[in-house]
């Protein structure tokens, strides 16, 4: 086997032999996927989503707080930790809400959710009543050394859209959200972040200004990173054609040249990480016409499969996929136990295999790669 674990990494035993065609990685963390529970079983359940999630070597996953009811009550996540783990044999991650209901108007219970055991706090993705209430907000969690996640979306502009603003959603008829609707949002998060003092994280950049713009922040040394969802690395608005509602996701898949972007912003270390964006949902929620779908893509199943396939492709070495979707999300979340509770993965990065409903096992089967071939896949987890 080739190893990939880094050199102070405990032992790790397998039950399996494996040859010298297989990688052994870290587990992987997952800084943002939905599992649908509290409050929206019929798209998935802490057991359904957690044992898609272990199957596929993601044994670490961050939860956003839009659940229902909202995560914002620090003694409830103590006991959702536990289901998740006793369901779904995960870890989870919580992020606590950063203002009461998400209502972006009034800070939540900060304290609480720290001391709930809250990693960071974050609006998920409402936005705030203005600006002033958004400084005050930050300035509240740098009082307990929270740190913040960003998903950057500024609504005025954003609303209504259900495509990348563009020659596709124009041919479409469908209404566009334009590049400006995140980096107008990302832009003022950052000047925010500058004057707070707050460590940031930014989840699911999508476009080529918002690259250069953490970069930009980056060399001026703000405490930010970043991460990418991986459907973005491989997909781009062309994959809407024909109203395929199974590429509706927000934000919206973007154009090429956002795409090479992005890809570049991954190499060069601009973007830290890589998340999966899991959200899945029931077979009925992709069945209405592309603007009135429910936007989500499931993304557990072919998660490992696309990132062999940045390697096969040469946009990135496996150290590096180790790093962008095992390390640095650790150290992102805060898992600074994480060798203790790690253990290890392997990885079999020649298998084919054809995306089905009975190749997922994610209770939800919504996404564009049905059918299609990908290689690369977890064939033994240690814990």
């Amino acid at each position: 086997m080739k190893n990939y674990l880094p050199s102070d990494w405990q032992t790790v035993t397998f039950a399996n032999k494996f040859d010298d065609n297989h990688w052994v990685f870290p587990p992987i963390v997952d800084l943002c996927a939905r599992l649908r529970e509290p409050g929206h079983q019929a798209h998935g359940t802490l057991a359904s989503e957690g044992l898609a999630a272990r199957k596929n070597g993601i044994l670490h996953i961050v939860l956003p707080p839009d659940t229902d009811p909202i995560l914002q009550n620090g003694s409830l996540l103590k006991g959702l930790r536990e289901k998740a783990m006793q369901d779904g044999g995960v870890y989870l991650h919580i992020l606590g809400a950063l203002t009461d209901g998400l209502n972006g108007e009034q800070p939540a219970n900060l304290a609480g959710l720290k001391q709930g055991g809250a990693i960071a706090v974050t609006n998920a993705n409402c936005g705030f009543a203005n600006d002033m209430v958004m400084l005050r907000t930050l300035e509240y969690a740098a009082t307990f050394g929270l740190k913040v996640f960003f998903y950057p979306d500024e609504p005025s502009l954003s609303k209504g859209g259900v495509a990348h603003e563009g020659y596709i959603a124009s041919f479409h008829g469908l209404q566009g959200i334009p590049w400006l609707a995140e980096t107008v949002a990302l832009s003022k998060q950052l000047l925010m972040v500058e004057e707070t003092g707050i460590s940031a994280h930014f989840s699911q950049i999508t476009c080529r200004t918002s690259v250069e713009l953490i970069r930009w922040a980056k060399s001026r040394g703000l405490p930010i990173t970043c991460d990418v969802a991986m459907h973005q690395l491989h997909l781009t608005d062309d994959d809407i054609e024909g109203y395929d509602a199974s590429a509706y996701v927000l934000p919206p898949l973007r154009s090429n040249t956002d795409q090479k972007a992005l890809i570049a912003g991954l190499k060069d270390g601009t973007i830290d990480a890589i998340c999966s964006h899991h959200e899945p949902l029931s077979s009925s929620a992709k069945q209405a016409p592309f603007g009135e779908a429910i936007p989500g893509i499931s993304n557990f199943d072919t998660f490992v499969a696309l990132g062999v396939k940045l390697v096969n492709d040469g946009i990135l070495t496996a150290d590096e996929l180790v790093q962008k979707i095992c390390l640095n999300p650790a150290k992102i979340a805060g898992i600074h136990d994480y060798q203790a509770i790690g253990g290890a993965i392997v990885i079999d990065p020649t298998v084919s295999w054809v995306v089905g409903s009975d190749t997922m096992y994610s209770k939800g089967k919504n996404t564009p790669f049905s059918g299609q071939t990908l290689t690369g896949r977890v064939v033994e987890t240690s814990f």
